[in-house]
């Protein structure tokens, strides 16, 4: 198992998201082609791919750094391993490839959120140093 980050968009990579997605979420649609390019393009986003021996993704995470008024920050979101391929430590190895990265961009801090009911990847989240905070999370949807 090895992590890349996606530096184009293929059928594949659709076709991996379409499947992935909807082992993280039951109520956002996948990307589209158009709206992995725009991920794969953007600054300071980084699409992480955990490739089996055979290159078929088995896992994604996506990593952000940004910078604002107290210094730069990263922010991991959507941390997904194919149901198939789960115990296998893709996760881990994809936090860590994205801590790197954060570190390297000179990020002072890394975030992420998971569910309560996520036992597995809150076990390994703590495992690799990551800390609950106690604080409120807010979320705002605009009317669309």
């Amino acid at each position: 198992m090895r992590v890349v980050e996606a530096d184009h968009v293929s059928p594949d990579l659709v076709a991996a998201f379409t499947r992935l997605v909807g082992q993280v979420s039951r109520t956002s649609p996948p990307p589209t082609y158009d709206d992995l390019t725009e991920m794969v393009d953007a600054p300071g986003t980084r699409l992480l791919l955990a490739l089996d021996d055979s290159d078929h993704i088995a896992g994604t995470l996506t990593v952000v750094v940004f910078r604002i008024p107290t210094g730069v920050r990263a922010w991991i979101e959507d941390v997904v391993v194919d149901e198939g391929a789960r115990r296998q430590g893709i996760g881990e190895k994809l936090t860590r490839h994205a801590l790197g990265l954060a570190t390297a961009a000179g990020a002072r801090t890394v975030d992420l959120t998971s569910r309560p009911g996520r036992e597995a990847a809150n076990a390994m989240y703590r495992k690799l140093g990551f800390e609950q905070r106690e604080t409120n999370v807010w979320r705002f949807q605009p009317d669309t």
